[in-house]
């Protein structure tokens, strides 16, 4: 028997085997041309795992390293998946500025989807006229409520979290501790102000389960990873815990806001004619104003979760490598003194945002530590909304986009020695902070840039200047020097470090 014979007798061959055989040759021809001209790929991707393990712990200096490798536009393995990686100030601001609607999607992925109601908020909702809406409702809602500057505003609220942060840190009398917890306390309170007109003492049990959930659920999300990637590792026992742990810190923070919501109800129906923050606001949209439209309470429950998640937790660990920063560099922290001192004083009145122009150094050192140590060195991830050609590539609908700010803030020919703490790389010859300077996005560019940079803006030099007026920040004697490598998880938090506050 010849051998083709024997080979087709191995198989029925009838017009359904026929039609099977065309399908799955015309799938596998359009899945290899739809990545004939996809972003070339780092070597030594294993099967199912990709380039997971290559990545470690430290994703952004890995992906750093490949860019001197493979170039500004190349592709990595996250399991099955693949996606694309940009890199370098040109690259990622082509994308996100000049091609904004190709690339200002979200990615589907397993924990935001959970945390996001599947796209029910703002920050990880799908690019679309809903996104649109939301994202200018809650936009025009935040500048009603006073992100700017003097009386009956966000001001004074931060202020009075100041001073009450400069209390609270007095109250240690020199000795060592761990700023986070009172930091985070301070910058939620913000938050709570402005989404539910009121601000709690730090003894509130609901608040300090708000306050667990923020803190434990974000150093908990670097372990839950692998549940983007493997979602199906959620129904395995065991190792699904670091899964349920996060959602359950999710969970306390969005068990509070149902609260919120729940009492912010039955006041509008006494007084509906005074409304007094965000959720109020959002709570008579839903009463008919028809500027977002199919709104929801679901919605306004996740919008109110992305304010607290991004506008907590950012923040708080913004300062934190900011201070860690001014001990590693006395020399430095002195000179910020020294122009607090100048303008402000030494005593008396916290400092006020119309200072700010004065005090360009001090502006100097915020921004050089978000460059130095930016806390979403990958971004969020972002999506292509439609098939995208971009720099000879072509991208599928739906490809995750990975934009690495690390390498633009962390680039030589914009920033040279750039692993020194250096605050005078962001003044003038006339000792002026340069405007728009060129690869330094630290609240991201585009349709997706941080919808808080105002606020966090206000936040971090109300509270900067506030602690530089009334404290010097040294480690405690005979401890180790603080570590700068930061850890990966919803931010690149600082590690541990405690601090003497010696009053000035």
């Amino acid at each position: 028997m010849a051998f083709g014979t024997w080979f087709l007798g191995l198989f029925p061959f009838n017009v359904y085997t026929f039609l099977v055989f065309c399908v799955a040759f015309l799938l596998t021809h359009l899945f290899v041309n739809r990545l004939r001209d996809f972003p070339p790929s780092p070597a030594g991707g294993l099967p199912l795992l990709g380039h997971l393990l290559s990545l470690g712990a430290r994703p952004h200096l890995k992906l750093t390293e490949w860019r001197g490798q493979y170039g500004d536009v190349y592709s990595i393995r996250m399991g099955l998946d693949r996606a694309v990686v940009l890199s370098g100030y040109r690259v990622i601001r082509e994308a996100l500025v000049d091609c904004r609607d190709m690339f200002s999607s979200r990615p589907d992925l397993y924990l935001p989807n959970a945390v996001s109601g599947c796209g029910k908020d703002i920050v990880m909702a799908r690019w679309g006229q809903a996104y649109r809406e939301r994202r200018r409702f809650a936009s025009s809602v935040l500048k009603t409520l006073g992100m700017k500057e003097g009386t009956g505003s966000a001001e004074d609220v931060i202020r009075q979290q100041a001073h009450k942060l400069c209390h609270t840190i007095s109250a240690k009398n020199s000795q060592p501790f761990d700023l986070l917890s009172d930091l985070n306390n301070a910058v939620s309170n913000v938050v709570c102000a402005l989404v539910f007109g009121q601000q709690f003492c730090s003894d509130d049990e609901r608040v300090r389960a708000l306050c667990e959930g923020v803190v434990q659920g974000s150093a908990r999300v670097s372990t839950a990873q692998a549940f983007n990637v493997f979602p199906f590792l959620r129904f395995v026992p065991g190792l699904n815990k670091a899964c349920t742990e996060v959602l359950a810190d999710i969970k306390k923070i969005e068990d509070f806001i149902w609260e919120q919501i729940e009492e912010h109800r039955q006041r509008l129906v006494l007084d509906p004619e005074n409304p007094q923050d965000f959720l109020d606001m959002c709570l008579l949209e839903l009463q008919g104003h028809d500027r977002v439209q199919g709104l929801t309470e679901e919605n306004v429950m996740y919008i109110v979760l992305n304010l607290f998640l991004a506008g907590t937790e950012t923040t708080t660990t913004t300062l934190r490598w900011v201070i860690l920063y001014m001990i590693l560099n006395p020399d430095i922290q002195n000179r910020v003194q020294e122009e607090v001192d100048s303008v402000v004083g030494k005593s008396g009145a916290p400092p006020t945002l119309a200072q700010r122009p004065r005090l360009p150094y001090t502006e100097a050192a915020l921004r050089e530590t978000q460059r130095i140590r930016n806390i979403t060195p990958l971004n969020l991830p972002h999506a292509t909304a439609v098939d995208t050609a971009f720099r000879g590539y072509r991208i599928p609908a739906g490809t995750q986009v990975i934009t690495n700010l690390w390498s633009a803030h962390m680039d030589p020919e914009f920033w040279p020695d750039p692993e020194r703490f250096n605050p005078d790389r962001h003044l003038d010859r006339d000792g002026k902070l340069i405007k728009n300077p060129e690869s330094f996005m630290p609240f991201s560019v585009g349709r997706r840039m941080c919808l808080g940079e105002r606020l966090a803006k206000m936040e971090l030099f109300l509270f900067f200047t506030a602690m530089m007026q009334q404290f010097s920040f040294v480690s405690p004697e005979g401890s180790a020097t603080p570590s700068t490598d930061g850890v990966f998880g919803i931010t690149l938090s600082p590690k541990s470090y405690r601090l003497c506050a010696v009053a000035r």
